[in-house]
C-alpha cells in the first residue's frame, strides 16, 4: 500500500478524502474531534508546499441535491480559524481550476450531494480520482463503505495511497486484532448482541474475558437465567449468547442499577439476582474481580458503554470502566461514537493508548472482514 509518508508530495496537487462528518448546531461545528483527527495529514502537506482540496461528506442528504444544512460551509470556516489560513468550499468536483486559486487549502461541497457518491459511480470516481496529482485516502471512519469518494476514486486515480491518519488507525487496530498480548480484555457494550455478533464471537476467540455492557449484558444476563424485568434484550440472540457463554469468557456484571422508567424512577443498586420483572437495568457496576482483570491485562479493546451513560444517574458505570483504563498499563484501544463521547466526558482522551475514529469500520476490522478501502488501496500498490 502506498502510503502518504513516503511519497514525494512537494508542491503537488492533492486531492484528500476525510471524514469530517462532524456535528453542526445552529451553524456552528459543535465537537471537532473528528477535524482534529485530519489535521496531522493536512499539515505535513502543506508543510511540503503542496496544494489540497478535501473531500468529505456529512450527514445524509438526498444524493444530487443541496441541503443548505448540511453544506459544509460551517466546517471549511471552523478548518479556517485552526489553520489561520483561507478554505475555500467548492461547489463542483469538475472545476479545472481548483488548485490554481489564492488558498492552498480548499474543501469540497458534500460530496454526499453529488449523483453517484453512494452507489460508487465510476464516473464521479473518475472525477474526484483525477482531480490532482494523488488522491489520498485518510478516512478510516467510511472505509467500510463502497462509494465513489472511497473506493472508485481510489481504483481510477493514476495515484492513491494512505494518509496518515489511515496509517496509524491501520497499524494500530492491527496490533490489537493479529498481535495482542495476553492477558487480553475486551469490553463490549451497546445496545444489541446482533449488530455485535461477529465481534463478540472474533475477539471471544481471542481474548481471555470478554466484559459485556449495556442492552448486550441484559442479553446474556437473561440467558444465564436471571430475571431482566423491562429491560432492554434481544429475545431472539438468546440461544446464540447462551452458546457463548459456555467458553467461560464472558463476564456478567453482579451489580446492577434499576429504575422503574429511564427518567430515574425508583433507582436501586442491587444483584442480578434480585432483579423484579417491573424493573429496567440501566447501569452495571464493576467489582473487584473485575476491575482486577482489566487492570491486569495486557491488552485491553473497549467499544461501548456499561449503561446509559448520558444520564448523570446511570453514568457511574462507564465512568469507573474509563477510569481504570486510563489508569491501567496495558495497550489499549477504544472505537465507537459513543465510547469516544464517554471518554471525552469521563478522562483525558491521551490515557487511552488509541482512540480509533472509526464505528462501523472499526467494528468491521476488528471482526477481521476486509474494508474495501482499504483493500483498494492493497491492490492498487500491487
Amino acid at each position: 500500500m502506498n502510503k502518504l509518508s513516503q511519497l514525494d508530495i512537494n508542491n503537488k496537487n492533492l486531492v484528500i478524502r476525510v471524514d469530517m462528518n462532524v456535528p453542526i448546531i445552529d451553524g456552528r461545528v459543535a465537537d471537532d474531534t473528528r477535524i482534529q483527527a485530519c489535521l496531522p495529514t493536512i499539515k505535513k502537506s502543506l508543510n511540503s508546499g503542496a496544494k489540497i482540496l478535501l473531500v468529505s461528506h456529512l450527514g445524509r442528504p438526498i444524493e444530487g441535491s443541496f441541503d443548505n444544512n448540511l453544506s459544509l460551509r460551517p466546517v471549511a470556516d471552523h478548518l479556517s480559524k485552526i489553520l489561520d489560513l483561507k478554505v475555500g468550499l467548492i461547489s463542483e468536483p469538475s472545476n479545472s481550476s481548483i488548485f490554481n486559486g489564492s488558498s492552498d487549502v480548499q474543501m469540497l461541497e458534500n460530496v454526499r450531494f453529488f449523483a453517484g457518491e453512494k452507489v460508487n459511480d465510476i464516473e464521479l470516481g473518475k472525477s474526484l480520482g483525477c482531480l490532482g496529482d494523488i488522491y489520498v485516502f485518510d478516512a478510516f471512519g467510511t472505509s467500510h463503505r463502497e462509494q465513489a469518494s472511497t473506493h472508485a476514486a481510489i481504483v481510477y486515480a493514476s495515484i492513491a495511497c494512505a494518509g496518515l491518519l489511515l496509517e496509524e488507525e491501520i497499524k494500530s487496530l492491527t496490533k490489537a486484532l493479529n498481535q495482542s498480548k495476553n492477558p487480553y480484555t475486551a469490553i463490549i457494550g451497546g445496545a444489541k448482541v446482533s449488530t455485535k455478533l461477529d465481534l463478540i464471537k472474533n475477539i471471544n476467540a481471542k481474548a481471555d474475558h470478554v466484559i459485556v455492557g449495556g442492552g448486550i449484558a441484559n442479553t446474556f444476563i437473561k440467558a444465564a437465567g436471571y430475571e431482566v424485568g423491562q429491560s432492554l434484550y434481544e429475545e431472539s440472540m438468546i440461544d446464540t449468547a447462551k452458546e457463548l457463554l459456555k467458553s467461560n469468557k464472558i463476564v456478567l456484571p453482579q451489580t446492577v442499577v434499576t429504575a422503574l422508567s429511564f427518567e430515574g424512577e425508583s433507582i436501586k443498586e442491587k444483584n442480578i439476582s434480585d432483579v423484579e420483572q417491573k424493573e429496567m437495568i440501566l447501569d452495571q457496576y464493576m467489582d473487584d474481580e473485575v476491575i482486577e482483570i482489566i487492570a491486569n491485562s495486557n491488552t485491553i479493546l473497549w467499544n461501548g458503554p456499561l449503561g446509559v451513560f448520558e444520564k448523570e444517574d446511570f453514568s457511574k458505570g462507564t465512568l469507573e470502566l474509563a477510569k481504570v483504563i486510563a489508569n491501567s498499563n496495558g495497550f489499549s484501544i477504544a472505537g465507537g461514537g459513543e465510547t469516544l463521547s464517554a471518554i471525552n466526558k469521563f478522562i483525558n482522551k491521551d490515557d487511552v493508548s488509541y482512540c480509533s475514529t472509526g464505528g462501523g469500520a472499526f467494528l468491521e476490522f476488528m471482526e477481521g472482514k476486509e474494508l474495501p478501502s482499504i483493500k483498494a488501496l492493497e491492490d492498487k500498490n500491487q
